[in-house]
């Protein structure tokens, strides 16, 4: 197993009356994309803000790269690289002249200064608009933009929320390109706050679901879908003639539940209980003379997981 960059044990952070983050342990590890996946007020923002020695816990204690967020905020800083959902920007100067104030902040020496915006500013496909102002920059560019100027000092780890919040699909695709690369080429660990489920399955290595404060799912997106998502839509497809008597033979299986309407060209959306129970469902059917063309298990996906998680939490 890879070492840890973020180890929190039981840590809790309290707002007066509201707990916002409750007895949190979490441990993420070098090089990996992990999302952190809660609904608005689950405790996300404030559990970045704590690992970043923003604010104070509560209670318990945490290690950033093995350091005290608390005692060690300069070093830490130094070595992390923070992207917020409205991250903002000098719109009077140019991309240039941002990146460049930015990575005389970060320390990055004078004779290297140049050619790292000039890197960055070619990786995130904004070479050519480089000298425009950033006033007149779209919402994705200057996304783009803020994620180029967080990894000016090349971070070992990257803190990213709500990162392609308010852009369009085909900005948050180009956003998406541009971490995974960054983490797979640059090996930096990404720490990814988001409730967009799809980006999430698409792009963590591992997720930690948050409800109220509180950790209730760690995995791998394929793990917890086979924890947590206990029912399978399955797409069959027979011959048309047919139909009627295969819907027949599906209502006398009571593992199923049958779904929308048979479509015109045979098509038929059956739910299951666990996935062994497919080879079963095609056994019965073709022992019966249905001819079947096609059978296809719809992908259980984080969504699924997500929502089970809630309902069982708020007693659905």
């Amino acid at each position: 197993m890879k070492p840890s960059v973020i180890s929190i044990n039981q840590l809790t952070r309290c707002f007066k009356e509201t707990v916002a983050v409750d007895n949190l342990c979490l441990e993420v590890h070098s090089g990996e994309i992990f999302g952190f996946l809660g609904h608005n007020g689950a405790g996300k923002t404030t559990t970045v803000r704590l690992l970043n020695g923003v604010i104070e816990p509560t209670s318990g204690s945490m290690r950033v790269l093995g350091l005290d967020p608390q005692v060690d905020g300069p070093a830490l800083r130094a070595r992390t690289g923070v992207l917020t959902e409205t991250p903002s920007m000098d719109e009077r100067l140019t991309a240039w002249d941002n990146l460049s104030i930015y990575a005389a902040l970060y320390g990055v020496p004078k004779m290297d200064l140049s050619q790292r915006v000039n890197e960055l500013l070619a990786e995130f496909d904004l070479a050519d608009r480089a000298k425009e102002k950033v006033g007149g920059y779209s919402k994705g560019m200057k996304q783009r933009l803020a994620l180029a100027r967080a990894l000016l000092h090349r971070p070992e780890l990257i803190f990213l929320d709500e990162a392609t919040s308010g852009l369009d699909p085909v900005a948050a695709h180009h956003v998406n390109e541009l971490i995974q690369r960054m983490a797979r080429r640059q090996g930096c660990t990404v720490f990814m706050c988001t409730h967009n489920l799809v980006e999430a399955q698409r792009l963590c290595d591992r997720v930690a679901i948050m409800e109220h404060g509180h950790l209730v799912a760690l995995g791998t997106p394929a793990e917890l879908t086979r924890q947590y998502v206990r029912r399978l839509d399955v797409e069959l497809e027979v011959a048309e003639e047919q139909i009627p008597a295969a819907v027949s033979i599906l209502r006398c299986m009571p593992e199923l539940v049958l779904g929308e309407p048979a479509q015109p060209n045979g098509s038929l959306v059956v739910t299951i209980n666990k996935h062994e129970s497919i080879p079963e469902v095609l056994a019965a059917l073709v022992q019966q003379h249905v001819r079947v063309y096609r059978l296809a298990a719809q992908e259980a996906n984080l969504e699924q997981v997500y929502f089970t998680i809630h309902e069982e939490k708020e007693g659905v």
